[in-house]
Formats: C-alpha cells, sequence, structure tokens
C-alpha cells in the first residue's frame, strides 16, 4: 500500500465537527493542545460551534485542527504510514504539519494570519466562491472571462476535476455567472460556503504577508512528499512546501493535476480527513485506480481495514 492523506478546505466544515472526530488518544492530545494555542492567540476555543464557523478564521482553524488530528489517529494510533499528503486551500496547513514541515501551533498563528488578511482583502464590497459542475475546464474559463468586468470580477480559482471548476469573484457576478453556466449546460452551479474570494489576484497582498510571516519558520526534513496546490507537482522540500502555502491564496488551486499524479507516483490508497468527502469523490473520478476513502463517509475502523487490504 502507497497512502496518500487528503486535508479538505473551507467548505467542508460543520458544526460541532471538532466533537465528532474519532476517540483517539492522539485526537485528544490534537484537540487539547490546539485549544492551549488558540488561548495563545485570544481566539475563543469553541471556533467549530454553528455561530463561530460563520466566520472565515474560525472555520479554517477548525479544519486546520480536524485534519491534523485525523491524520494522527491513522498514523499514530492505527499505524498506518502516509507517503503523500495533499491539502486543498487551507487543507494543505494540515498537510505540511503532517508532513513535518511545521508544527501544530505555527501552522494556527500563520492561519490565523491568512484568515485574517483574507477578510481584510475582502472587507470592502461581497465576495464569494462557487463549483461549476459539469463543464470542461476550457468552457469554465471561457465563461469567466465573459463574465469578468474591473467593476464586478470573476476569477478561476480551482480545477478540481476535468468537469469541475471553482469559481471566485463579487457577488453580483457570481451571480451572472450562476445564468451563464446554466446556458452553457453546466449540471450544477454550487455556492460554497465562504465569505470571502480566494485564489485570485485579490489576494495578493495576503499571499505577500503570509510567504514574510512563513520566511521566519525553521527549516525541517520533510517526512513524506508533498503535492502542491499552485503547480499540483510533488515536492519534497521545506521551502518549496512553504512556498506553496504561501502563494496558494492568490492562485487557482491545480487539484485535478495532483490527483492525476497520483497513480504515476505510485499511490493506491488516498484517505480524507474529516470533516469532508468532496475530495474523495473527486479522487475517484480523477484517478480511479487510487481507492479513495473518506472518513467522514466510512468511519475511521473501516477506512483503515479497507486500506490495508492487498491492491
Amino acid at each position: 500500500m502507497s497512502l496518500a492523506l487528503l486535508f479538505p478546505g473551507q467548505g467542508a466544515q460543520q458544526p460541532n465537527m471538532l466533537s465528532t472526530l474519532p476517540k483517539t488518544p492522539a485526537v485528544t492530545e490534537v484537540v487539547d493542545e490546539s485549544h492551549s494555542w488558540l488561548e495563545h492567540l485570544g481566539i475563543a476555543t469553541s471556533v467549530d460551534d454553528a455561530a463561530a464557523l460563520h466566520d472565515t478564521t474560525n472555520a479554517q482553524l477548525a479544519l486546520l485542527i480536524a485534519g491534523v488530528a485525523c491524520g494522527r489517529a491513522l498514523t499514530k494510533d492505527h499505524g498506518l504510514t502516509a507517503q503523500f499528503v495533499a491539502g486543498h486551500s487551507v487543507g494543505a496547513f494540515a498537510a505540511a504539519v503532517t508532513a513535518g514541515v511545521m508544527t501544530l501551533g505555527e501552522a494556527l498563528g500563520a492561519v490565523k494570519l491568512r484568515s485574517d488578511l483574507m477578510k481584510d482583502a475582502c472587507s470592502k464590497g461581497d465576495w464569494g466562491m462557487a463549483a461549476v459542475t459539469g463543464l470542461p475546464t476550457r468552457t469554465a474559463v471561457q465563461l469567466v472571462e465573459r463574465v469578468h468586468t474591473d467593476e464586478e470580477p470573476l476569477w478561476v480559482a480551482n480545477v478540481n476535476g476535468s468537469s469541475q471548476t471553482v469559481v471566485s469573484g463579487s457577488v453580483s457576478a457570481l451571480r451572472e455567472a450562476a445564468v451563464a453556466a446554466k446556458a452553457a449546460g453546466a449540471r450544477d452551479y454550487t455556492l460554497i460556503d465562504v465569505a470571502v474570494a480566494s485564489h485570485c489576484p485579490l489576494q495578493a497582498g495576503t499571499a505577500e504577508r503570509v510567504k514574510a510571516h512563513l520566511a521566519g519558520l525553521p527549516r525541517r526534513p520533510v517526512a513524506v512528499q508533498y503535492l502542491t496546490n499552485t503547480r499540483g507537482r510533488s515536492v519534497r522540500s521545506a521551502d518549496a512546501i512553504l512556498d506553496d502555502l504561501a502563494e496558494a491564496v492568490a492562485r487557482p488551486v491545480q487539484w485535478y493535476d495532483a490527483t492525476r499524479l497520483m497513480p504515476e507516483l505510485g499511490v493506491t490508497v488516498a484517505v480524507e480527513t474529516q470533516p469532508g468527502h468532496v475530495l474523495a469523490r473527486l479522487n475517484a473520478v480523477n484517478a480511479p485506480t487510487v481507492l479513495a476513502l473518506s472518513m467522514q463517509d466510512n468511519g475511521i475502523d473501516t477506512v483503515v481495514a479497507r486500506a490495508r487490504r492487498p491492491r
């Protein structure tokens, strides 16, 4: 078995999701440590309650904690060994912690800075993101180009699959894109549960500030291969990973490329941590020879048992 751990990004959050994590020693340890760090950062520890999750910072911090906790439950408590990690958007910080590049405390501090800056970048106007499903990437890109204006911008934010593209922009542009997507034959157009526009030029300043912050971290050995957001490629150096963490907020996520690369790298099993299941479903389509499992849908015991079966 060659295992990849997948960490979901914003949009996957659910109320009280930290209390539904597996009841294992590693999970308890991560959640307890995270509470200490949240208090140090001046943040209430109830980041995952329903009201708190409306705030971008709380949602991203809760997803980071859940991802790290699940990763450690799989590796420390159940003895799985991951050879690869990949995180979608803020999930990349959980991937970086699992790869040994950052400590949990460093990641929580960086994600708080990142999410606060993202909110600041979107403080003027109404912004959001939406997933367009059922259109080829080229068609979705052309749709974005038609809708985009300087006054009401729209950008490609994520290329998740051959027929799923996430767009990011002003609420007005997103409404116009919904009409255009339907006219173009899209199977679905769904607004994502975020209050910011990410992975677009609007966040260029955020990327610069996060890059400067991460430059102060020590460079540690990397324990596993990390699949980047910005290029969809495998890297194994702390500098490359930290650069990806900084730059991705202002650039489209190339998730389709990363998942298609997995079989070439020898990945046989991909496990998505709680609370997500979209990445596992995308993996099943993008890389059908890789067994894709979601902890959210299957539970940790079933995931571990299926991952260990010979393939």
